[in-house]
Protein backbone atom coordinates (compact mmCIF):
# COMPACT_ATOMS: atom_id res chain seq x y z
CA UNK A 1 0.00 0.00 0.00
CA UNK A 2 2.79 2.39 0.95
CA UNK A 3 4.58 1.63 -2.33
CA UNK A 4 1.37 2.26 -4.29
CA UNK A 5 0.85 5.64 -2.60
CA UNK A 6 4.48 6.55 -3.29
CA UNK A 7 4.01 5.77 -6.99
CA UNK A 8 0.83 7.85 -7.14
CA UNK A 9 2.64 10.73 -5.44
CA UNK A 10 5.43 10.60 -7.98
CA UNK A 11 2.91 10.66 -10.84
CA UNK A 12 1.15 13.68 -9.34
CA UNK A 13 4.48 15.50 -8.93
CA UNK A 14 5.41 14.69 -12.54
CA UNK A 15 2.07 16.06 -13.78
CA UNK A 16 2.46 19.26 -11.72
CA UNK A 17 6.00 19.78 -13.03
CA UNK A 18 4.79 19.32 -16.61
CA UNK A 19 1.98 21.84 -16.08
CA UNK A 20 4.41 24.37 -14.56
CA UNK A 21 6.91 23.85 -17.38
CA UNK A 22 4.20 24.22 -20.02
CA UNK A 23 3.28 27.66 -18.65
CA UNK A 24 6.85 28.88 -19.10
CA UNK A 25 7.17 27.72 -22.71
CA UNK A 26 7.37 30.26 -25.53
CA UNK A 27 6.74 30.00 -29.26
CA UNK A 28 10.01 29.07 -30.92
CA UNK A 29 11.36 27.03 -28.03
CA UNK A 30 13.11 23.86 -29.19
CA UNK A 31 12.34 20.63 -27.36
CA UNK A 32 14.41 17.43 -27.33
CA UNK A 33 13.71 13.86 -26.22
CA UNK A 34 14.96 10.32 -26.62
CA UNK A 35 12.57 8.73 -29.06
CA UNK A 36 11.34 5.16 -28.68
CA UNK A 37 11.10 4.70 -32.45
CA UNK A 38 12.84 1.84 -34.25
CA UNK A 39 15.57 4.14 -35.58
CA UNK A 40 16.31 5.96 -32.33
CA UNK A 41 19.24 3.79 -31.29
CA UNK A 42 20.88 4.14 -34.70
CA UNK A 43 20.57 7.95 -34.52
CA UNK A 44 22.06 7.96 -31.03
CA UNK A 45 24.99 5.83 -32.16
CA UNK A 46 25.68 7.91 -35.25
CA UNK A 47 25.45 11.29 -33.52
CA UNK A 48 26.91 10.23 -30.14
CA UNK A 49 23.87 11.79 -28.53
CA UNK A 50 21.31 10.85 -25.90
CA UNK A 51 18.64 12.76 -27.82
CA UNK A 52 17.23 11.41 -31.06
CA UNK A 53 14.09 13.47 -31.67
CA UNK A 54 13.16 17.14 -31.48
CA UNK A 55 10.52 19.68 -32.41
CA UNK A 56 9.56 23.32 -32.05
CA UNK A 57 6.94 24.79 -29.71
CA UNK A 58 3.97 26.76 -31.00
CA UNK A 59 0.85 27.64 -29.04
CA UNK A 60 -2.70 27.14 -30.30
CA UNK A 61 -5.55 28.65 -28.29
CA UNK A 62 -3.15 29.08 -25.39
CA UNK A 63 -2.01 25.45 -25.35
CA UNK A 64 1.54 24.32 -26.25
CA UNK A 65 2.01 22.02 -29.23
CA UNK A 66 5.17 20.47 -30.66
CA UNK A 67 5.55 20.94 -34.40
CA UNK A 68 7.49 17.87 -35.49
CA UNK A 69 8.55 15.77 -38.44
CA UNK A 70 7.04 12.34 -37.95
CA UNK A 71 4.83 10.45 -40.37
CA UNK A 72 3.47 12.86 -41.46
CA UNK A 73 4.70 16.29 -40.30
CA UNK A 74 2.19 17.53 -37.72
CA UNK A 75 1.52 19.45 -34.51
CA UNK A 76 1.28 17.27 -31.41
CA UNK A 77 -0.07 18.35 -28.01
CA UNK A 78 2.86 18.80 -25.63
CA UNK A 79 1.71 16.20 -23.09
CA UNK A 80 1.22 13.59 -25.80
CA UNK A 81 4.65 14.36 -27.26
CA UNK A 82 6.35 14.05 -23.86
CA UNK A 83 4.62 10.74 -23.14
CA UNK A 84 6.04 9.28 -26.38
CA UNK A 85 9.61 9.84 -25.24
CA UNK A 86 11.76 7.62 -23.09
CA UNK A 87 10.71 7.90 -19.43
CA UNK A 88 8.95 11.18 -20.21
CA UNK A 89 12.29 13.03 -20.15
CA UNK A 90 12.76 16.16 -22.25
CA UNK A 91 14.91 19.26 -22.51
CA UNK A 92 13.75 22.66 -23.77
CA UNK A 93 16.23 25.15 -25.22
CA UNK A 94 15.78 28.76 -26.28
CA UNK A 95 17.78 31.32 -28.22
CA UNK A 96 19.93 33.32 -25.83
CA UNK A 97 18.83 36.50 -27.59
CA UNK A 98 15.24 35.37 -28.09
CA UNK A 99 13.79 38.71 -26.96
CA UNK A 100 15.54 40.47 -29.82
CA UNK A 101 15.12 37.78 -32.50
CA UNK A 102 11.74 36.21 -31.77
CA UNK A 103 9.65 39.29 -32.38
CA UNK A 104 5.92 38.83 -33.04
CA UNK A 105 6.66 39.32 -36.74
CA UNK A 106 9.35 36.62 -36.79
CA UNK A 107 7.19 34.23 -34.78
CA UNK A 108 4.46 34.68 -37.37
CA UNK A 109 6.98 33.96 -40.14
CA UNK A 110 8.06 30.80 -38.34
CA UNK A 111 4.48 29.56 -38.05
CA UNK A 112 3.79 30.29 -41.73
CA UNK A 113 6.90 28.36 -42.77
CA UNK A 114 5.89 25.51 -40.47
CA UNK A 115 2.45 25.40 -42.07
CA UNK A 116 4.07 25.03 -45.50
CA UNK A 117 5.64 21.78 -44.26
CA UNK A 118 2.48 20.43 -42.63
CA UNK A 119 1.48 16.99 -43.90
CA UNK A 120 4.77 16.25 -45.67
CA UNK A 121 6.03 12.67 -45.29
CA UNK A 122 8.84 11.75 -42.95
CA UNK A 123 12.24 11.54 -44.63
CA UNK A 124 13.70 8.11 -43.91
CA UNK A 125 16.75 8.80 -46.10
CA UNK A 126 17.57 12.25 -44.65
CA UNK A 127 17.70 14.16 -47.93
CA UNK A 128 18.27 17.92 -47.90
CA UNK A 129 15.21 18.95 -49.86
CA UNK A 130 11.67 19.97 -48.95
CA UNK A 131 9.86 16.98 -50.44
CA UNK A 132 10.17 15.01 -47.20
CA UNK A 133 11.35 16.17 -43.78
CA UNK A 134 13.10 14.79 -40.71
CA UNK A 135 12.99 16.24 -37.21
CA UNK A 136 16.14 18.37 -36.96
CA UNK A 137 15.89 19.44 -40.59
CA UNK A 138 12.45 20.96 -40.16
CA UNK A 139 13.43 22.94 -37.04
CA UNK A 140 16.67 24.16 -38.65
CA UNK A 141 14.88 25.31 -41.80
CA UNK A 142 12.10 27.09 -39.90
CA UNK A 143 14.65 29.11 -37.95
CA UNK A 144 16.94 29.79 -40.90
CA UNK A 145 14.18 30.88 -43.26
CA UNK A 146 12.29 32.99 -40.74
CA UNK A 147 15.19 34.64 -38.91
CA UNK A 148 18.35 33.93 -40.92
CA UNK A 149 19.83 32.15 -37.90
CA UNK A 150 21.50 28.76 -38.40
CA UNK A 151 21.31 26.65 -35.26
CA UNK A 152 23.93 23.92 -35.27
CA UNK A 153 26.48 23.02 -37.91
CA UNK A 154 25.50 21.45 -41.22
CA UNK A 155 27.46 18.27 -41.93
CA UNK A 156 27.67 15.53 -44.54
CA UNK A 157 26.35 12.04 -43.98
CA UNK A 158 29.89 10.77 -44.50
CA UNK A 159 31.14 12.86 -41.57
CA UNK A 160 29.44 10.52 -39.11
CA UNK A 161 30.65 7.19 -37.74
CA UNK A 162 28.50 4.67 -39.62
CA UNK A 163 30.43 1.58 -38.55
CA UNK A 164 28.20 0.14 -35.82
CA UNK A 165 26.28 -3.01 -36.89
CA UNK A 166 22.93 -1.46 -35.91
CA UNK A 167 23.72 1.59 -38.03
CA UNK A 168 24.94 -0.55 -40.90
CA UNK A 169 21.67 -2.49 -40.88
CA UNK A 170 19.61 0.72 -41.07
CA UNK A 171 21.80 2.03 -43.90
CA UNK A 172 21.31 -1.19 -45.82
CA UNK A 173 17.53 -0.97 -45.33
CA UNK A 174 17.35 2.67 -46.43
CA UNK A 175 20.01 3.00 -49.13
CA UNK A 176 21.15 -0.42 -50.25
CA UNK A 177 24.63 0.07 -51.72
CA UNK A 178 24.07 3.66 -52.86
CA UNK A 179 24.93 5.62 -49.73
CA UNK A 180 24.85 9.41 -50.36
CA UNK A 181 27.93 10.27 -48.31
CA UNK A 182 27.89 13.90 -49.51
CA UNK A 183 24.26 14.54 -48.52
CA UNK A 184 23.89 17.61 -46.31
CA UNK A 185 22.47 16.78 -42.88
CA UNK A 186 21.75 18.48 -39.58
CA UNK A 187 21.65 16.31 -36.47
CA UNK A 188 19.66 16.82 -33.25
CA UNK A 189 22.95 16.72 -31.34
CA UNK A 190 24.49 19.53 -33.39
CA UNK A 191 21.48 21.72 -32.63
CA UNK A 192 21.41 20.63 -28.98
CA UNK A 193 25.04 21.69 -28.56
CA UNK A 194 24.64 25.04 -30.35
CA UNK A 195 26.18 27.96 -28.47
CA UNK A 196 23.22 30.07 -29.62
CA UNK A 197 20.87 28.18 -27.28
CA UNK A 198 20.42 27.97 -23.55
CA UNK A 199 18.54 25.35 -21.54
CA UNK A 200 15.35 26.65 -19.96
CA UNK A 201 13.76 23.35 -18.88
CA UNK A 202 15.23 19.93 -18.15
CA UNK A 203 13.17 17.42 -16.23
Amino acid sequence: MRRYLYTIALLIIAILITITDAKSLQDGDIIFQTSQSSQSQAIQLVTKSKYSHMGIIFHKKGQPYVFEAVQPVKSTPLKEWINRGEKGHYVVKRLKNSKEVLTPQNKLKMQKIAQSFLGKPYDLTFEWNDEKMYCSEIVWKIYQRATGIEIGTLERLGDFDLSHPIVQQKIKERYGKNIPMNETVISPQSMFESSLLETVISN
